[in-house]
């Protein structure tokens, strides 16, 4: 039988558990697949964002010899903000690993790394999700907890940007031209970024379900996407994605329950990629000894011990993400209908 000695061998030490985490391979989330957070790390919790005004104003002519109009120089305003602690574990019994059987020297250690590494896997999957969460937060310009409603950041008001009000599609109107609604979102999002969207930008959205179902589904729109359904088939693409009117739409596939992490049903949510500046994931270092005033990494393994009675071992992960929409300006967000 396994003992629970085992886990005083080098393969549960802090350091060795911390690089297996950040070795191992998992699907990515879609938000995180499309790279758009531009990662920096830290050495401590707290950051600013330096906003400096960019408006620009013509020139009068001037006789010669008079002394050029003078140009006063833009405030400059920094906004500090803290990175998020996100932390779960779960224990392992003694009892759990009696029956866990010893064949051959390394029989026994191997077998407790499963068991040990099939738990780990649930946490991980966790802080997968949970971070997914931040970045749709972070795309909506507001970061909540895992509530769903406790305001961590509202990156409108952080920073002092008028939030727009949400663009009305009319796809409940047959007559609405769908394709020049994107244009003017389009637009309205490229005049208003401050430099930040440029010709190399992509303008993206999520969708809901209903409001994707409806747009595909329009007088105006549905033809389009019949044309690129085959070209999709043609290139085993998904159906998930549709360009239109310089938009991709994506059908957002959020959780199972289509609410803990989900667009609603009825909303678009608009964003660019390929945007400088626009939006960040910054990660600060694990508040315990071997990596504090280290480079923050993106997540951190332990395993704390029982060493007065060896009655439980628990494995633990720590994150310290924070994902950032620093030009919240550049946000856009719609309805199927009013």
């Amino acid at each position: 039988m396994v003992a629970m000695t085992i886990f005083s061998d080098d393969a549960f030490r802090t350091m060795e558990l911390t690089e297996a985490l950040n070795e191992t391979e998992y699907v990515p989330q879609f938000l995180d697949s499309l790279g758009i957070f531009e990662e920096e790390s830290i050495t401590g919790r707290d950051f600013g964002v330096e906003r400096v005004g960019q408006s620009l104003n013509l020139i009068p002519t001037s006789a010669l010899g008079a002394p050029p109009r003078q140009t006063e120089r833009d405030p400059r305003k920094i906004t500090t903000f803290k990175t998020t602690r996100l932390a779960d574990a779960f224990t392992l019994f003694a009892f759990e690993i009696e029956g866990i059987r010893d064949d051959g020297p390394d029989g026994g250690l191997l077998n407790t790394l499963t068991e040990f590494d099939k738990r780990n896997r649930v946490i991980l999957d966790n802080m997968d999700l949970t971070k997914e969460f931040h970045r749709l937060g972070a795309l909506q310009g507001k970061l909540l907890d895992a509530d769903g409603t406790t305001v961590i950041y509202d990156y409108f008001s952080e920073l002092g940007v008028a939030e727009p009000a949400a663009v009305d599609f009319g796809l409940n109107d047959e007559t609405t031209n769908v394709r020049q609604v994107c244009t003017d979102i389009k637009r309205q999002m490229t005049r208003g970024s401050k430099g930040a969207i440029t010709s190399g930008t992509q303008i993206h959205s999520l969708a809901g379900d209903e409001f994707f179902d409806t747009l595909v589904n329009h007088a105006s729109v549905s033809e389009t996407y019949k044309a690129r359904q085959g070209e999709q088939l043609r290139e085993n693409m998904a159906f998930e994605t549709f360009y239109y009117g310089g938009i991709f739409f994506h059908n957002y596939r959020g959780t199972d329950d289509n609410s803990s992490v989900a667009i609603a049903s009825d909303e678009v949510k608009v964003f660019p990629v390929g945007a400088n500046g626009v939006f960040k994931k910054v990660t600060s270092p694990a508040e315990f000894g071997p990596w504090v005033n280290t480079y923050g990494e993106d997540r951190y393994g332990l395993m704390v011990e029982d060493r007065d009675r060896q009655a439980w071992v628990k494995g633990e992960v720590y994150s310290y993400p924070l994902f950032l929409c620093a030009k919240p300006y550049c946000l856009r967000s719609g309805v199927l209908a009013s």
